[in-house]
């Protein structure tokens, strides 16, 4: 399968005129003065960059009769991007279904698509990836613009230079060439991230991290993840696996880790760690976290208690964020927040007791998101591809 979409070169040549497109984006509209401003270039530089961008049609230049610069004798008009300019895709790949996502240029869903899996063989799951690639192809030929990349967003070690899953434990995945492999069932430009990494994009470009220069995004649930911006960058670290707070190991007589260490967070408060620590204490059998969540609201004492515990184990590794980076905000998103009520407490206690100084300063809060916006996050490492040749 091939797409029929017309791949389009960026007319952003220069890593200056892709900065003015992204603070445009995330920030926009804004005025030429306000772009030199955020971006401390100069106006020269500013316009020289615009011009392109509006010649191509990626900006808009709106009329504001009121905003004028008399001493220059022209309007301050502030240019936004269009977004309905391109299109893109984002596919997020969990260990049992396939969230996809066509978004436009500033990242709002347009069309979003589920599919189960039934298998982990990277082959059966790349053909159910094209066949939903292919689903969105055809969607976003009603909207007349071109799908200018797909992007795929996996959890584990995910080296996004090369394109290569290192390991995924949910899929059981070593060492497959996921870019190459989409790119050539696709036809279109791929780019493949860490998933807690992609939602941490589309955080500081679309989300609650628009206009932070150091935060962090915590993801609860299947696994314990942490995405790292620092002085604006996201950081994936020299062999990629920056922010593994999951495997920061808080108790070393605790439970064994999958990743081999004793009682790392992810091994205390993961849904599968939280799953079978309540069986044990219990002895109820619950098959899954949502009859371990049921449980627990049903005020079973020691369901609470691993609850209360892993709580304790997420506010520690949170704290270890904030003293290594000291970053102004922690997001905490992912889909164990449906138990946040039985943690909460613990969290912000055991945040504070383990944050140095005024590290425990660190603005800490929550934003549940649905799993399309994790799939969205996908899309947000191929607009970001496309926009900046240097990804």
């Amino acid at each position: 399968m091939r797409s029929t979409s017309r791949t389009e070169a960026f007319p952003a040549h220069t890593p200056a005129a892709a900065q003015i497109f992204t603070t445009v984006l995330s920030h926009g509209p804004l005025t030429r003065s306000e772009i030199a401003g955020r971006t401390r270039l100069s106006a020269a530089a500013v316009t020289k960059a615009v011009r392109p961008l509006i010649e191509a049609g990626y900006l808009l230049e709106d009329a504001d009769e009121d905003a004028r610069q008399p001493s220059l004798g022209r309007p301050a008009n502030p240019v936004r991007v269009d977004g309905g300019r391109a299109l893109f895709i984002g596919v997020k790949m969990t260990g049992d279904e396939l969230i996809a996502v066509l978004t436009d240029l500033c990242c709002r869903i347009r069309v979003a698509r589920h599919l189960p899996l039934t298998t982990h063989d990277p082959k059966a799951v790349l053909a159910s990836t094209a066949a939903l690639v292919q689903e969105l192809l055809t969607e976003a030929d009603g909207f007349g613009v071109p799908v200018q990349g797909l992007g795929i967003a996996v959890s584990g070690d995910v080296d996004r230079t090369a394109g290569v899953v290192r390991y995924s434990p949910f899929l059981e995945w070593r060492d497959v060439p996921l870019a190459e492999l989409a790119a050539m069932t696709t036809g279109l430009p791929v780019t493949v991230d860490n998933d807690v990494r992609a939602l941490t994009v589309a955080e500081q470009w679309f989300g609650a991290g628009v206009g932070l220069s150091d935060f962090a995004v915590v993801t609860v649930g299947a696994g314990i993840g942490c995405g790292l911006v620092v002085h604006g960058q996201v950081v994936s670290g020299a062999h990629g696996v920056a922010g593994e707070i999951g495997h920061v190991a808080i108790d070393p007589a605790g439970p064994l880790c999958h990743c081999g260490n004793r009682g790392c967070v992810e091994a205390i408060a993961a849904d599968s760690a939280i799953v079978g620590r309540i069986r044990e204490v219990t002895g109820v059998q619950v098959a899954d976290a949502a009859e371990a969540l049921e449980l627990a609201h049903d005020g079973d004492p020691g369901a609470r208690e691993v609850y209360a515990r892993a709580g304790e184990a997420i506010g520690r590794g949170i704290a270890t964020v904030a003293n290594l980076l000291g970053p102004e905000r922690v997001i905490i998103s992912g889909e164990g927040l449906a138990a946040y009520d039985l943690f909460a407490e613990q969290i912000r206690d055991a945040f504070a007791a383990a944050a140095f100084g005024s590290a425990a300063r660190c603005d800490v809060r929550t934003r549940p998101l649905p799993f399309e916006e994790w799939a969205r996050g996908a899309a947000a490492t191929a607009i970001q591809s496309f926009i900046r040749s240097d990804t």
